[in-house]
Formats: C-alpha cells, sequence, structure tokens
C-alpha cells in the first residue's frame, strides 16, 4: 500500500510546481518534501518528479498519479470529520477555504460569530490560495480569475473589487503624491510579494505590462508582510493590494496606483449542497459584511 503522506505530498507539488512553497504551505522543510518524493518513486518504480534547471516539473505520471489519488483524500476528509463529529458529539460541519489576505482580515470574527450562534457546527478552515487539490470547501473566497473551474456548479457572489497601493518610504519623492500613474514606478527597484504564479501577482504585472514596463525586483519574497519588512530597508517599494496591507510599520505610507489601477476581483463560491444551510447562508452574510466594510475604509 502506497504511503498516505508521500501521495498527499506529491498531490501538492505537482498542484504548486515547487518543493519550496509546499513545504512552507504543509509545514515541511524542503529537504523533507524532495526526501519523501524520493522514496514514493522508489516504493511506485516510476518517475514522478524531473529536474528542470532550479526548479522542478513532475513526469506525466506524476500528474496522473496524483490525479488518481484525489478521490482517496477526498474520502479520507469526509471519514475524518465523521469521526470527529462523532467522538465530540457535534452534528454538521461547514468548511471554508480562503487566501492569507483574506483569512487575516475576514475570517476571525465571522467564525467567532458562527460559533457562537452555532455552537454544535464544526467549523474547517482550508488555505486554497495555492489550490492544493484538496476537497471542494463549502465555501471558497477566491480571486475570480485566478480558478475559473470554481464556478460550475456553485452559486458565485462577487464581495469587493481590491484595487492595488504602493507601499514606500515616507523620504520617498513618490510619499508626497496623492495617487501614482503605473508608469512612474518603473524606474523603482521593486520587492516582490507573491509567488510566481501567484494570481494577484498576474494582476499586477498585466495591469505593469498595459502600462508598457516589466518592474525590476530587487527581492523576491512570497507574501505581503515580509515584502512590507523589506520596504522599512529601503532596498525598494512593493504594490499590493489594500486588503493585504494591514497596519504599516512606522516611516511607511501608501499611495493609490492609477492609469491602470491594477484591482483583484474577490468573490465567494458556495456549493450547491449547502446554500440553503442556515450556517452557510450566515457566513456568506458575514464574510459579505466584512466585505463592505473593507471598500467603505478603502474609498472612505
Amino acid at each position: 500500500m502506497l504511503d498516505i503522506t508521500r501521495l498527499r505530498l506529491l498531490r501538492a507539488v505537482v498542484a504548486t510546481g515547487s518543493i519550496r512553497t509546499t513545504a512552507t504551505q504543509l509545514g515541511y522543510t524542503p529537504s523533507a518534501v524532495s526526501q519523501q518524493l524520493a522514496a514514493l518513486q522508489r516504493e511506485t518504480g516510476l518517475r514522478l518528479i524531473e529536474r528542470v534547471g532550479r526548479g522542478i516539473c513532475p513526469t506525466a505520471a506524476g500528474h496522473t498519479l496524483a490525479a488518481e489519488a484525489e478521490s482517496l483524500f477526498e474520502t479520507l476528509t469526509r471519514i475524518d470529520g465523521v469521526v470527529s463529529d462523532l467522538r465530540a458529539g457535534r452534528m454538521g460541519s461547514l468548511s471554508i477555504g480562503y487566501f492569507g489576505s483574506a483569512g487575516t482580515t475576514w475570517l476571525p470574527p465571522v467564525v467567532a460569530a458562527l460559533r457562537t450562534e452555532f455552537p454544535d457546527l464544526r467549523i474547517d478552515l482550508r488555505i486554497t490560495e495555492f489550490d492544493l487539490g484538496g476537497p471542494e470547501p463549502d465555501i471558497d473566497l477566491f480571486v475570480e480569475h485566478a480558478h475559473p473551474d470554481r464556478t460550475a456548479g456553485r452559486a458565485i457572489r462577487r464581495l469587493i473589487a481590491d484595487p492595488y497601493f504602493a507601499v514606500v518610504p515616507k523620504d520617498d519623492p513618490l510619499a508626497s503624491k496623492d495617487k501614482v500613474p503605473l508608469a512612474e514606478l518603473a524606474g523603482s527597484r521593486w520587492v516582490d510579494n507573491d509567488v510566481k504564479q501567484g494570481p494577484c501577482r498576474e494582476v499586477l504585472l498585466n495591469a505593469c505590462a498595459e502600462a508598457g514596463f516589466s518592474p525590476e525586483f530587487a527581492v523576491e519574497t512570497h507574501d505581503y508582510r515580509t515584502a512590507i519588512s523589506f520596504v522599512t530597508t529601503g532596498i525598494g517599494i512593493t504594490v499590493l493590494p489594500k486588503l493585504g496591507i494591514g497596519t504599516l510599520p512606522d516611516g511607511l505610507v501608501t499611495v493609490p496606483v492609477v492609469a491602470p489601477t491594477p484591482v483583484r476581483h474577490i468573490s465567494v463560491a458556495v456549493r450547491a449542497a449547502v446554500a440553503q444551510h442556515p450556517a452557510a447562508r450566515r457566513a456568506v452574510e458575514l464574510l459579505e459584511r466584512s466585505a463592505a466594510a473593507q471598500e467603505t475604509v478603502a474609498t472612505g
């Protein structure tokens, strides 16, 4: 019998295209992920991953095995949920998928309200930002264009249009502007803030291409908070969605980006099977309220 943990890691690596990203998201070291994949290759007698330059690429066999394992993990997740519910005497569950900045800003008050109003409900939170191939959540927060497959058979509601802002030091000449055309940032050094295939990064790069340039990245990081920390050193600027900014360190300010303004559209998808569940309807209501509050802050 194949090792379940190794299969799970293979599925995640196939989904992300990166051993390092998989390790970060699942709490492993890159070397541990590589060792487990090597063991799975020995176990199966198949070549599942190939080295390409500095990165990796799943083989056809790797893609096939990861896809065939999907139903197994869906079943295991469902059984785990049933066991947990039976052990705790709970009835019913609700899974919510999310990505980093929406989870940080919106989910804590939403989950707190659901726990108060539905004390016997089991709430399962799953980060789906990198589409790691897990089972489809009941409610899924996502950036619209990034996962077009999530619209099939699901009720979709747009929550917010989230514009991008430049984060710059207070002593930067850009800091005194009410807004800055994106093309004026072409000569600046940038701090990257997302994985290379990240959907939110794609929104930004498409806008830069429309403005006629490609950013010069002085540092590449994979999350907003780390990128903002690098801006405090003066090494460059970063451009990110309003929802991802949070509380800035002293010495930094934000400037709206225009001409064009990069905008990511955040939506929530609800599985048809749970659309009328009181807890699911309440969760969507709370998310819409959080999004409306965020939009008021952004425009006010």
